[in-house]
């Protein structure tokens, strides 16, 4: 612990800013159900913030460019802070839309600058360590966070509070503790056409991810709701479905090392649809069959994320890594923005029975792809891949980096050079 001490306060930055974020997204859907949205109007507030959250990404290295990280964490943390403590102030559909979309802007800025932080810090000595603490920061903090719903109560603005609070308190931490003042990051460009062109298979999973998990996280509540769950189980069957998404992150990431990728990914594929069929066909109301069924559902759906966007830097060429972290974050960034409105419409429409339905056709969908791609184009062999399976975040492209991209990028200055 000793080698990653000086990284401290931007690990308890990380903490509560994703802490805050993910207690944001769940009370969202149970608060607007409170207020007597529909939820397809809690899907669109959902899609708010994806869309916001994709804008971020595109322009947050233009802004740290142009500022420094301390002032455009400072910057983005207050915007953040207002929006969620003027959420409760006017309750309207389209206003609670354009705060989760300011929201989603100043979010996505926010871990750039932490991520981009840390990796200008971090060494290769303990990159290692800092991923696995920053790994268990992220899980731990998502989860504890589900748990303030039911101590608080969905009444009130107490909740937007303590969500404003988490924005603000993220700040002291590297105002107080951390004196550096790392250089602008280099910017990191995205061009979708390059990304489809190096991989279309992992530009369709992460799409399809964004689709599903997104719909899970927005609307997954509203889901547990109607089919009976308190509001203690709901937070209970929102962290099983994170936490099993750690289960299998690096068994099939290691399977994935050794063997053709797309048939890990097809394995994680099946494994997901097949919980989907069982939690819309068995699992019934019963809330053990429930959480016991979303977290084997994490377990698969979770994963693909990581393994497409390995299976798409084996194909990448020197000096392309970065460029494909961006454009699979932005490419997943679309998916999450119409996930959530295709899923409320269809609980809305037909039942909460539907939604892991639709999950399941998604998932079937790209499953399809998959073997079609297998057919068009041989897989890399294991020995000639540029890198291993990395279990990443979808918090920015600055997170490959920290994940072990930053060695690979010189790697690839160097081929250029050459």
């Amino acid at each position: 612990m000793s080698t990653i001490r000086p990284l401290v306060p931007l690990l308890v930055t990380a903490g509560i800013l994703i802490g805050g974020n993910g207690l944001q997204g769940t009370f969202i859907a149970l608060r607007g159900t409170a207020e007597g949205f529909s939820p397809s109007t809690i899907g669109l507030i959902g899609a708010g913030y994806s869309i916001g959250f994709a804008i971020g990404c595109l322009y947050v290295t233009r802004i740290l460019r142009a500022i420094g990280h301390i002032r455009t964490f400072a910057a983005m943390a207050a915007i953040a802070a207002c929006c969620s403590i003027l959420m409760p102030l006017l309750t309207s559909p389209l206003f609670w839309a354009l705060m989760r979309f300011i929201i989603g802007i100043s979010v996505a800025s926010l871990f750039a600058v932490v991520e981009s932080w840390i990796n200008a810090k971090v060494t290769n000595s303990n990159r290692a360590r800092t991923l696995s603490v920053y790994r268990l920061v992220d899980l731990s903090s998502v989860t504890l966070a589900q748990y303030l719903i039911p101590t608080v109560g969905i009444e009130g603005p107490v909740i937007f509070s303590l969500v404003a609070m988490t924005m603000a308190l993220s700040l002291v931490p590297i105002s107080v503790l951390d004196r550096s003042s790392p250089a602008p990051p280099e910017a990191i460009s995205t061009d979708i056409r390059a990304v489809w062109r190096i991989s279309p298979l992992s530009v369709v999973g992460v799409i399809a991810v964004g689709l599903s998990m997104a719909a899970f996280r927005n609307i997954g509540p509203i889901y547990a709701q109607e089919i009976g769950m308190s509001v203690t189980a709901i937070a209970t069957f929102m962290s099983a479905g994170i936490i099993g998404g750690v289960v299998l992150q690096y068994p099939l990431g290691i399977y994935s090392d050794r063997l053709d990728r797309r048939k890990v990914i097809i394995w994680a594929t099946i494994g997901a649809i097949l919980t989907g069929g069982y939690l819309s066909f068995f699992a019934g109301t019963d809330e053990t069959a429930n959480i016991i069924g979303i977290f084997v559902y994490g377990a698969f759906a979770m994963p693909l994320y990581s393994l497409c966007s390995a299976h798409g830097n084996d194909f990448a060429k020197p000096g392309e890594h970065a460029l494909v972290s961006a454009g699979l974050l932005f490419f997943w960034s679309i998916g999450a923005t119409i996930g959530p409105l295709l899923a409320s419409l269809l609980l809305q429409f037909i039942g909460p029975s539907v939604f892991f339905i639709y999950t399941s056709f998604i998932f079937m969908g790209f499953l399809f792809f998959t073997v079609v791609r297998m057919r068009s184009r041989p897989a890399v062999p294991p020995q000639e891949r540029p890198g291993r399976f990395r279990a990443l975040l979808r918090t920015s492209a600055y997170f490959n980096r920290l994940a072990g991209g930053a060695a690979d990028e010189r790697k690839d200055n160097r081929s250029d050079r050459r």
